[in-house]
């Protein structure tokens, strides 16, 4: 007991020293730290009261070191938006979409202008148009443009640029047209060209291609031909963990390997002559669990399962006993020692945090099929809610089907499918033509497992979404569900339930009457506005969508408006028909099909559309709406004929100016009548065509918002435009610096910033 207690207590305080600093926003120095960090923790380590302590400034220390290594490696700013040539390996399996391949490049070497550059690690990126089919392991020369990793910064967003540090990401671009660009060599070897290689074999023997998504994805981790609508069906079942190698199909391989040694001494009962038979299952079940982690890209699950089972495999040759608190414990440390930056993964909470609910919450519920169901039921009922609020904090949504699909799917996907599965691969190498078989039925099972999760993802609950989720709520929940889990006897444990709470039922503040709140979304080269009156809303604009699918609508609309505790959506407003104001209106229409929709160019539109003209006004919650362009009668086109929407307030007045040109601003300006200035969105992402002096000296505004790209390659907001701002004493904003930008209307006072969320949310990752 005291061994484990000691490794339990070692893990957890190794992981608080790692875990603070990824709250600071900005790293201290290394040196200083590791000088500071030796000085405390040998006297500390002296005394064994004091060894957590000691424990957390390690842990502190080496965090610290990893995280500014980890910086330091990124590309150098002053270097952004040069051509390098490179010569790296093509890592994971490159993707190939509609509109380009994108992959990963592990670099050997790069050079500028002829000159070696210290560059070490692995590049994200794209190759359009011309895209060779690459290969995984291959070496190329490539010539890149290259930026440092940044994303986009909104209410519920994903963030990542904290991905791309934990993953090595030190820089993304994409590859020029360039005729140095060759493959060095194709020859050689790596276990994600062996992943690819059975990929294939399944694809060759398997007819329907969702069939051989599905297998691909359970076989080898290869997630390149699920859609879109594939990964919504798992989210609204909650089982994304079980569609890619998760870490108890680990366990399953690991199993299969005790499975495959009691059959050699089945046959060869002489073996256990030369090699005891407890040591050899625990060494075939370490190997097969390695060579399925191998194949699933050691992942951060299967990387933990993996650990361990070495810890228990150790403990069986070695005739010692390990418990699974004790296993899991000697796990995190071996992840905290090999990588502190795994803690910024959501798979690493889910994985560990499960696990030790798992551990600490399930009882024995007998032997033979009734206890197994129990025990499965029971068991799947512990994970729900106890990785509720680490799927709220990290996801924003969560599934109240996913008790009874993975009651389904676990047992069905672990003990049948990935054994299938695997029993295949194993064929394709041995006996190809027996392969063939094997892999049919296990994808028309696998197909016909999907059929019902498609059929449970249309269920009421099936997506559940709550507001952002604040640290303090997460812990509470995170309490609660530890103490709903306590051993029976404990007294009072259904009292666990209003520590969800917090959770399930946030604080909320909405405008007052006559007030308002809009934020300009951080969209890329784009515009997205939401506004909340006291019990109204409207987008306007929605960003692009690029042939990649990727959907701003999906990827920043609705999740901020769901982070925002936005459940009802009354008026689409899109100002003009361009991609980067129209792409994400058909993501925002379909989930909410109620609201009403205006365009400045419902011609041209996918999706129907009233015109939107001026004259056009309402008024909710105190609050009026006017519509002063384009003018009924007037020709127009393109940017020309954008929606401009005037929004008053008692406290103050805001104008939304879409892409109009200078051509149309004094018109626009004149219409806007007697009134205080306006909080200016800048036309046309600061065009140089747009925002003229007149038109910046008639309006006056208190501030002005920009929406664009960082480093556009339009150039906006222009330099021009820019100096016009300055030198009329106007603030600007750009979103492409601040991230999402939220601007308050009170009733009593005068329109304000109330936050910018690149500096709310300040990490040292963050650029």
């Amino acid at each position: 007991m005291g061994r484990i207690s000691s490794a339990v207590g070692a893990g957890l305080a190794l992981l608080l020293g790692v875990l603070a600093v990824q709250w600071l926003p900005v790293l201290p120095s290394r040196w200083w730290c590791l000088f500071g960090v030796i000085l405390l923790v040998v006297p500390c380590w002296r005394w064994p009261c004091w060894r957590g302590c000691a424990c957390v400034l390690f842990g502190f220390a080496w965090a610290v070191w990893r995280a500014s290594a980890a910086m330091d490696a990124r590309l150098p700013r002053e270097l952004e938006g040069r051509d390098f040539s490179v010569i790296g390996t093509i890592a994971d399996l490159p993707q190939s979409g509609a509109d380009a391949t994108r992959f990963r490049l592990t670099i050997e070497q790069a050079t500028l202008d002829g000159e070696p550059i210290a560059l070490h690690g692995q590049l994200r990126l794209a190759w359009y148009r011309t895209a060779p089919v690459l290969e995984p392991c291959s070496r190329w020369r490539l010539t890149l443009r290259l930026k440092r990793p940044r994303g986009l910064v909104n209410p519920g967003s994903a963030d990542s640029e904290r991905s791309s540090l934990e993953r090595g990401v030190i820089a993304t671009g994409y590859v020029r047209e360039d005729d140095a660009n060759a493959m060095l060599d194709s020859s050689r070897f790596c276990i994600d060209g062996v992943r690819d290689a059975i990929a294939k074999g399944i694809a060759a023997r398997v007819r329907d291609p969702h069939d051989v998504a599905l297998l691909q994805a359970f076989s080898v981790g290869d997630i390149r031909g699920l859609s879109q609508r594939d990964w919504e069906v798992a989210r609204a079942n909650g089982i994304p963990h079980l569609i890619a190698i998760s870490g108890f199909h680990v366990g399953v391989a690991a199993i299969f390997g005790i499975w495959l040694a009691r059959f050699a001494y089945l046959i060869w009962p002489g073996l256990a002559l030369r090699l005891p038979r407890m040591q050899a299952q625990a060494t075939l079940a370490l190997l097969m669990a390695g060579i399925y982690s191998a194949l699933a890209g050691f992942g951060l699950p299967t990387v933990r399962t993996l650990l361990m089972i070495a810890v228990v495999a150790w403990a069986r040759c070695s005739r010692r006993q390990s418990s699974g608190a004790q296993s899991l414990a000697l796990a995190l440390i071996a992840i905290l020692l090999v990588d502190p930056l795994a803690v910024l993964a959501a798979g690493f909470w889910l994985s560990f945090v499960g696990v030790a609910f798992l551990i600490f919450g399930l009882t024995a519920s007998g032997r033979g099929l009734r206890g197994f169901v129990r025990e499965l039921s029971a068991g799947q009922l512990l994970m729900t809610v106890s990785l509720l609020p680490l799927t709220m904090w990290f996801f924003g949504e969560s599934s109240l089907v996913g008790v009874l699909s993975n009651l389904i799917a676990v047992p069905f996907v672990s003990f049948v499918i990935v054994p299938g599965a695997l029993l295949g691969m194993l064929l394709l190498g041995l006996c190809p033509p027996l392969a063939t078989p094997v892999l049919w039925l296990t994808g028309w099972l696998a197909h016909a497992q999907w059929w019902l999760l498609q059929r449970m993802a249309t269920w009421p609950g099936a997506h559940w979404y709550l507001p952002e989720v604040a640290p303090w709520a997460l812990w509470l929940a995170t309490l609660g569900a530890w103490w709903l889990f306590m051993p029976r006897g404990v007294p009072l444990r259904g009292l666990g339930f209003l520590l969800f709470l917090p959770l399930v039922w946030p604080p909320s503040s909405v405008p007052q009457q006559g007030a308002f709140q809009l934020w300009v979304l951080d969209v890329g080269q784009g515009l997205s506005v939401l506004l909340r009156t006291e019990r109204h809303t409207l987008v306007y604009d929605t960003g692009a969508r690029y042939p990649s699918d990727f959907d701003m609508g999906e990827a920043a609309v609705l999740p901020s408006m769901r982070a925002l505790g936005i459940s009802q959506l009354d008026m689409l407003m899109v100002s003009h028909a361009d991609n980067d104001h129209a792409g994400g209106a058909p993501a925002v229409a379909a989930a909410f099909p109620l609201a009403r929709r205006y365009a400045g160019e419902p011609e041209h539109m996918s999706l129907p559309m009233e015109p939107c003209q001026a004259g056009q006004e309402w008024t909710w919650d105190g609050v009026r709406f006017r519509v002063l362009h384009p003018e009924v009668g007037r020709s127009g086109k393109g940017n020309d004929r954008s929606c401009v929407l005037l929004i008053e307030g008692i406290g103050g007045r805001v104008l939304l100016t879409g892409d109009i040109s200078s051509k149309v601003e004094l018109r626009v300006a004149a219409a806007m009548g007697e009134g205080a200035a306006p909080v200016l969105l800048v036309p046309h992402h600061g065009s140089r065509s747009s925002s003229s002096a007149a038109f910046i000296g008639r309006l006056q505004p208190p501030l002005a918002i920009v929406s664009a790209g960082w480093r556009s390659r339009f150039g906006h907001p222009h330099p021009h435009v820019v100096q016009r701002y300055a030198a009329a004493g106007v603030p600007l904003l750009n979103t492409a610096e601040y991230g999402a930008i939220q601007l308050d209307v009170p009733v009593h006072t005068s329109p304000v910033i109330s936050a910018t969320w690149r500096q709310r949310r300040m990490r040292y990752w963050r650029e």
